[in-house]
């Protein structure tokens, strides 16, 4: 029998991935340990997960994995990974973290005021309230920030101090490598990049950990250096959605800043943070055409910024509750072309000093990197 090449090897376990995170995981009771994220800002509904040398965030806890063709099995005491029964791969849970075994002074589990994500990155919400989301009308249909707090995971507003003493203690007891602080929308001008600065400079003065900032763009651009000088080494500024109607449909009131007013915003924060260092995420699955999204990457990355493009997961208690998830044939198409454009201009997600690009355990794009 002919050996597969080392390419047919990486394909398969590209899609394999892709289809598992598009998919999700069908668990047993008592499968994959404490239940890390449920609802919130980020990868809700998902759990870190490793097969073979990769780690990867994968929907658990969503309706599509309930019917998922993807299981995890038991083969003489080790985890697998089965897709219709059959082992494929082993398959671990990484393990919730030692600092959050910890408390504050005042009695709050750090894990209330961050979180990990994959195996080492430290992710919080500083503001986990948003104008958009407390308006009806102006919500985006696919977000529950609201979701964690109201459950009493988190905490409304995390403090410069608190983010300084929880962040101080990942590095030391799990060896966290870099950290993402995203926030709500507040409604102030600078849309979330003050208490971003706030925190950075808490968190730099503590530890020396590469920081990622994620807020809507600022109105004055003034405000991209003032968060690179407060200690953010690179900037996400979430596009999400693509197509001009279908922002205007699931995301009212963000789409009030259009894509030209973040094409702008774009531009000016790379003359800040550099080629490479600011990135967006964009939801595939959600209506946007496969050209769509490539034309809106290949104008991103003309300007510089990393398109983090990740499968769409629908999260319970949201208007898209029920939305399909997209299928691993778009996922492939869409992501292989998007590698493309970026190994043509030279970015790379290795090259991005924090965030989820630099992670990429919530989309296989990294692996189709060339």
């Amino acid at each position: 029998m002919k050996a597969k090449s080392t390419q047919q090897i990486v394909s398969a376990s590209q899609r394999l991935i892709t289809e598992l995170q598009t998919q999700g995981l069908r668990l047993a009771g008592g499968q994959g340990g404490a239940l890390r994220r449920k609802g919130g800002a980020g990868p809700s509904d998902h759990q870190a997960v490793t097969i073979a040398d990769t780690t990867v965030m994968v929907p658990i806890y969503s309706d599509a994995a309930w019917d998922s063709s993807f299981s995890v099995g038991d083969n003489d005491g080790r985890s697998t990974l089965n897709h219709d029964g059959i082992p494929l791969a082993d398959i671990t849970f990484v393990n919730n973290p030692r600092f959050y075994d910890l408390h504050t002074a005042d009695g709050i589990p750090y894990s209330q005021i961050a979180t990990l994500h994959s195996r080492d990155v430290l992710a919080t919400t500083v503001l986990q309230t948003c104008i958009r989301y407390e308006s009806r009308r102006k919500a985006c249909k696919f977000c529950s920030i609201g979701q964690s707090l109201r459950a009493g995971r988190t905490i409304a507003h995390k403090t410069p101090e608190q983010l300084a003493e929880v962040a101080k203690a990942a590095v030391e007891l799990d060896g966290i490598q870099h950290m993402v602080m995203t926030t709500g929308t507040p409604a102030t001008a600078d849309r979330g990049a003050a208490v971003l600065c706030d925190s950075a400079r808490a968190v730099k003065a503590a530890v020396a950990l590469p920081i990622q900032g994620q807020c809507e763009p600022p109105r004055d651009p003034i405000w991209y250096q003032r968060m690179k000088d407060a200690g953010i080494d690179a900037l996400g500024m979430h596009l999400e959605v693509v197509t001009p109607a279908l922002r205007d449909e699931l995301m009212p009131g963000k789409a009030e800043l259009t894509l030209e007013v973040y094409m702008q915003a774009f531009a000016d924060a790379v003359e800040v943070f550099g080629r490479g260092q600011v990135s967006t995420y964009i939801l595939a699955g959600l209506g946007d055409s496969e050209q769509a999204i490539l034309d809106c990457c290949e104008q991103l990355i003309d300007l510089g910024v990393y398109p983090f493009v990740v499968p769409f997961v629908p999260i319970r208690g949201t208007p898209l509750e029920d939305h399909p998830t997209p299928s691993a044939e778009f996922m492939e198409s869409v992501l292989q072309g998007v590698a493309s454009q970026l190994s043509r201009a030279g970015l790379r997600s290795a090259d991005i000093k924090a965030g989820c690009g630099r992670c990429g355990a919530c989309s296989t794009l990294s692996k189709y990197e060339h």
